[in-house]
């Protein structure tokens, strides 16, 4: 193993990879409480190795609250940037009130190099 988890974790977990001193995480699909097992694995372990993980979320068409619940969990144990949140992602952040507490970005890119 390179880093955090880099196979695919039963289709929510796209890949994962180095980027300078952090991890990305690509994560796909909708995102609820019967679907998020793997990508709280993948998180976590990246935020124990990880002083910064970037989750690429161009590939999430939906988050629930536990997934919400995740990010804000995985928040406190390292510094985590969301990549590229679509609509329906930017809303629930919106309405939450977590878009004041997460830290979000237009692309991976821009997450990475973020200050």
């Amino acid at each position: 193993m390179t880093g955090a988890r880099d196979t695919d974790h039963e289709g929510v977990v796209a890949a994962g990879h180095a980027a300078g001193t952090g991890w990305v995480v690509i994560a796909r699909g909708e995102l609820d409480q019967d679907t998020l097992p793997p990508l709280q694995e993948a998180l976590v372990s990246a935020a124990d190795r990880y002083p910064m993980v970037v989750l690429d979320a161009a590939g999430v068409t939906f988050g629930d609250s536990s997934f919400l619940n995740l990010l804000l969990q995985v928040h406190h144990l390292t510094t985590l940037r969301i990549a590229a949140p679509g609509d329906r992602l930017r809303r629930l952040f919106a309405l939450t009130g977590a878009d004041t507490v997460l830290s979000l970005h237009p692309d991976v890119e821009h997450a990475v190099c973020a200050p």
